[in-house]
């Protein structure tokens, strides 16, 4: 499977951007997704998963309450709905999906066997 992420652009802070994923090849409905970022300079890190029913999203702490992460299952994509953005949300964004139990491996880079190519996404006034 293959996955693209579209959506990523520039916006000014309190803004707002909906980040795609859509797969191709093999049906990717039972992947669990997530979406992970990496910013200059720094280490990629965790923003969200769900599994793959669509359910038990998860978020790191600093986009709790602003960002939205949700799976069409029929669709086979997922997107993240991102609300009031703020300039330390500036990064390149991935869509991930990954097999096998979703239990606290979901936050770890290392448990998402198949990437997309990122997006990036530019929060600045």
């Amino acid at each position: 499977v293959q996955l693209q992420a579209s959506g990523g652009g520039s916006v000014q802070p309190g803004g707002s951007l909906r980040l795609s994923c859509a797969a191709s090849g093999d049906s990717y409905s039972a992947f669990n997704m997530g979406w992970f970022r990496q910013a200059p300079g720094k280490e990629r890190e965790f923003v969200a998963s769900i599994s793959w029913r669509g359910t038990d999203p998860s978020y790191r702490d600093s986009v709790k309450g602003r960002f939205t992460i949700s799976k069409d299952i029929a669709k086979d994509a997922a997107s993240l709905q991102m609300n009031s953005l703020k300039s330390e949300d500036t990064a390149v964004y991935y869509c991930v999906a990954g097999q096998g139990p979703y239990g606290t491996n979901r936050y770890t880079s290392g448990y998402y066997d198949v990437w997309g190519q990122g997006t990036q996404v530019t929060v600045s006034s």
